[in-house]
């Protein structure tokens, strides 16, 4: 993920996008994210213990805090996959962009602006605050953005349009699309 050992990390919006996809698939939610030397720490809330048997309050489980560690050779295979589903002609039956996925990739192309040295974040209900670490002439400093789910909405709705057009071979060079 790093160039060579110390450099920021390169691409936060294919990396959050990916770790936000399996997020979606294991139904985590109120996330706390911390970039790790050698990956990330992922803390959030999911439904643990759910039963078909026994009394309504047990069917439906209870909710417990999770925390995962994603190195940097799982992030790696996550993306690779995810690239191979996007890939295909006829995409995964079923499968659509779900909240994290399409938050993390956002807020990733925010950061990839940015260009940190180090990121962390936490998410409730919908919304990101979100704390960076820039290096600049004057020092390192600590930056602190928060984003409201009505921000992450727009920032996912301008998406397209910040997409680099790609040149489509065999066709003429006025034709492009997005990638």
């Amino acid at each position: 993920m790093r160039i060579y050992e110390g450099s920021p990390r390169q691409d936060f919006e294919e990396v959050f996008r990916s770790i936000g996809a399996f997020l979606d698939q294991r139904g985590m939610k109120d996330v706390l994210l911390v970039e790790a030397p050698d990956g990330f720490i992922v803390q959030g809330l999911v439904i643990s213990g759910a039963s078909a048997a026994g009394a309504w309050s047990e069917s439906i489980g209870s909710q417990v805090k999770e925390t995962l560690t994603f190195l940097d050779d799982d992030i790696a295979r996550f993306m690779e996959e995810a690239a191979a589903r996007r890939g295909r002609s006829n995409p995964t039956p079923g499968h659509e962009a779900g909240y994290y996925e399409t938050a993390f990739r956002v807020l990733g192309r925010y950061m990839d602006d940015q260009k940190p040295r180090d990121v962390f974040f936490f998410e409730q209900d919908g919304a990101f605050v979100v704390r960076l670490l820039l290096s600049g002439q004057a020092g390192s400093q600590h930056q602190l953005a928060e984003f409201t789910r009505d921000d992450i909405a727009q920032m996912v709705a301008r998406g397209p349009g910040l997409r680099h057009p790609v040149s489509i071979p065999g066709a003429s060079s006025s034709t492009t699309t997005s990638a």
